[in-house]
């Protein structure tokens, strides 16, 4: 007669069902992982964006030359044209020798000349014939000879001991001249360079027999006012002694103010071939700079943290503990959660099979017979066991836990029912 041994009821045996993972257990990088990866990444891109707006805001300043009627600058002259728009003068910039020919044919013109003397003779002679049939007024500022000898013969640029151009500062001083435009503005802040005026030309603001502001006058209604300096117009200075009303008086007294920009700096001849490197913006050699610096600086973090090259003795033994995290590392960066389930359940299954008594078959024991042992020496049903043993890979970092937990659970109560 045979006995049957005492089986310990289900109930007493802890199941092997999913465990509440520990909260330390959570392989997902912490908030303090992440910040100590991504520091230095995000104070290089704040260094680089502070550098970039810095020289942005550097290099905006320039934006206008001196005496820019668009410019809101010190040294601009917006606010004077604001000034003529309101009493009703229509104001405007050519460019172009074309318009500024254009431009002194049309009557009833004001036209201004900042610069004169870059022009070239050829079009200073150009401009002067086409002057000679209009009733523009002219102000030219701060011209020398080779402008005076085109628009004015008579008058002579004021010159020193060693045939330098005479000039003197900006000095707030009385008309002292018949000038109507001078009379009404009074005091006024002029300087710049000197000149002496023709018998008939009126002079207004001496400076020991010389001066500032001179007006000549063509036959008929044709006028050319030469002026020192242009500071008097500025945005800076309008607002002292009689300047604003001096600066209304000489601009103003037609009802068209066109004002010469032209790009100085001019093209390359025609004949000239460029090198590709013209065609590059200037603002892309301080992108390239930053580029640059950013690289170094990169490349000596990097060297700096991989450190020198250290020559290691072979064969080398590596702990089976530090081969099983670096394993678990790298399928966890690549989020290789299938190929980490199935590596931990062939674990267990060679674990199972030897005590079970199942055989292996080409490295594997069979399925069935393994599932109905474990579930014969558990009393669980077999499926449940297939579905541990033989699953689906788990959807997230979670069920991995799960799955570790649980394949811990069956072993222990495979070798211990």
């Amino acid at each position: 007669m045979t006995t049957t041994e005492p089986v310990t009821p289900i109930e007493a045996v802890p199941a092997f069902a999913p465990a509440a993972a520990p909260a330390t257990s959570s392989v997902s990088p912490t908030r303090r992982q992440l910040w100590r990866r991504s520091r230095w990444f995000l104070l290089s891109a704040v260094v680089l964006l502070l550098a970039g707006l810095l020289i942005a805001g550097l290099g905006g300043n320039s934006q206008y030359p001196p005496l820019d009627p668009r410019s809101p600058d010190r040294d601009g002259t917006r606010a004077v044209v604001h000034l003529l728009e309101k009493r009703g003068l229509t104001t405007r910039t050519v460019a172009t020798e074309a318009e500024l020919t254009a431009a002194l044919r049309e009557p009833g013109t004001t036209v201004v000349l900042p610069e004169p003397d870059l022009l070239t003779t050829p079009q200073l002679d150009s401009l002067s014939d086409v002057r000679r049939g209009s009733d523009s007024r002219l102000v030219l500022i701060s011209p020398e000879a080779a402008a005076l000898d085109a628009f004015a013969p008579g008058i002579t640029l004021a010159t020193v001991s060693a045939g330098l151009p005479d000039s003197v500062g900006s000095l707030s001083g009385p008309a002292d001249c018949p000038l109507p435009e001078a009379v009404r503005a009074g005091r006024a802040e002029l300087g710049g360079l000197l000149y002496r005026p023709g018998p008939d030309d009126i002079a207004c603001y001496p400076r020991h027999g010389r001066y500032p502001l001179v007006r000549h006058t063509d036959a008929g209604s044709r006028e050319l006012v030469v002026l020192g300096s242009g500071r008097l117009l500025t945005n800076d200075r309008l607002d002292d002694d009689g300047n604003a009303s001096l600066a209304l008086g000489l601009l103003g007294s037609r009802q068209h103010l066109v004002w010469y920009l032209p790009d100085y700096s001019g093209s390359a001849p025609a004949t000239e071939r460029k090198a590709l490197t013209d065609y590059i913006p200037s603002g892309w050699s301080w992108a390239l700079l930053q580029l640059g610096i950013a690289t170094l600086l990169a490349a000596f973090w990097r060297g700096r943290r991989l450190g020198p090259v250290v020559s290691e003795n072979l064969p080398v033994v590596v702990r089976a503990a530090e081969t099983t995290e670096g394993r678990a590392r790298l399928y966890q960066r690549a989020k290789a959660r299938g190929h980490a389930a199935d590596s931990l359940r062939r674990a267990a299954r060679h674990r199972l099979a030897p005590v079970l008594g199942v055989p292996l078959s080409a490295g594997e024991p069979d399925p069935t017979a393994l599932c109905a042992a474990v579930a014969d020496r558990l009393d669980r049903p077999s499926a449940d066991v297939r579905s541990l043993l033989y699953g689906t890979p788990p959807t997230d970092d979670a069920a991995l836990l799960r799955l570790t937990d649980d394949l811990d659970a069956l072993e222990r109560q495979v070798r211990q029912p």
